[in-house]
């Protein structure tokens, strides 16, 4: 975390656990502002990695999963980076600033994926460089999001991704009520006072429930090779092409795509606990005794109580509805309308 930042977030009273924010002090204020209420949040657990020089596009189109060249400085992607095996080592938010993109992934992934990434850059006029310090992330989602960012920047993307460049600050609109604002460390104060003014400022937990919500997949170093991306559910969310060229696994990726292999999806349910689920917590089903059918992806408290999850299942164990977590015969997990068409 950048260091400027974090002094600045000590004033609100802020308490930071390994680089990211935990609470502002109230976190059952946090919580119950997600019912129906509007959170303001530092997003500095993710981390970001910048890359310049002439060839950058057409390295990330060889390298990634999205289509890179449909991106421009008005419309982010998401995305998806894949082993040989077409196995996902990490999901992204990619956008482009100037004659810089950024991509933004967990921040625990940034190193060993920026020194994979880096690897085959070869003689490619490509840099890459870690940017998390250089650029404040701010987030704020909910009913009043919308408003507060117009009334802060003064402009206001149009679409869904859509990017606007309001010379302090870049705007990422990633939904209706969710958007994500790029600055310099000494403009970033002044973005969250104003901000603040209409949302209740929560920690990571918070942003990462209204991801999960909207059913957005994050790989972590517990999930890692383990999913190809329709498992994820990241080709529902724009961030697999299936007309570009070749990337590490398309092949795969593609195969499964047109010969229909599918048997696992990524779904949204909520499980009544007081201890958290974790990622890479195995699931199970009556009807596969004693083995494991699924996998939590990301968990976040919900505002009710316990937690929602997104989880990737064999679709006949999740058809069926009955997953338990952890073990058979667990806790099991109550599945919820899915954000968007499975």
């Amino acid at each position: 975390m950048n260091a400027t930042w974090r002094d600045y977030l000590v004033t609100k009273n802020v308490v930071i656990h390994d680089g990211s924010v935990t609470n502002f002090g109230q976190p059952a204020a946090e919580r119950a502002a997600l019912k129906g209420g509007t959170v303001v949040c530092d997003l500095s657990h993710w981390g970001l990695i910048e890359f310049t020089g002439e060839d950058a596009e057409g390295f990330l189109q060889g390298q990634l999963s999205c289509d890179v060249r449909q991106g421009n400085p008005q419309q982010a992607l998401y995305g998806g980076y894949c082993s040989p095996k077409g196995r996902l080592l990490t999901t992204f938010l990619l956008w482009r600033s100037g004659e810089s993109f950024f991509m933004q992934l967990p921040a625990v992934l940034r190193e060993s994926i920026q020194k994979r990434l880096g690897m085959f850059v070869l003689r490619s006029r490509v840099k890459l460089a870690d940017a998390s310090d250089a650029l404040i992330r701010i987030g704020i989602a909910g009913p009043d999001a919308a408003a507060a960012v117009q009334e802060t920047v003064g402009r206001m993307p149009s679409g869904r991704l859509a990017v606007a460049d309001t010379g302090g600050a870049t705007v990422i609109r990633l939904g209706d009520q969710r958007f994500e604002l790029v600055s310099p460390p000494g403009h970033a104060g002044s973005l969250w006072d104003a901000l603040a003014e209409r949302a209740t400022p929560a920690g990571a937990a918070a942003w990462d429930w209204h991801e999960i919500r909207e059913g957005i997949p994050v790989v972590l170093p517990s999930t890692q090779d383990q999913f190809v991306p329709q498992m994820a559910n990241l080709e529902l969310v724009g961030g697999v092409s299936f007309q570009k060229g070749c990337y590490p696994g398309q092949e795969i990726v593609a195969r499964t795509h047109y010969l229909g292999r599918l048997k696992r999806r990524m779904y949204l349910a909520h499980l009544e606990s007081d201890a958290p689920p974790a990622p890479g917590d195995e699931l199970y089903a009556p009807d596969t005794p004693g083995q494991a059918v699924g996998t939590v992806v990301r968990a976040a408290p919900a505002p009710e109580g316990g937690f929602d999850l997104l989880a990737v299942a064999q679709m006949s164990s999740a058809a069926a509805g009955n997953l338990s977590w952890k073990e058979p015969g667990g806790p099991v997990l109550r599945l919820l309308p899915p954000p968007y068409p499975l």
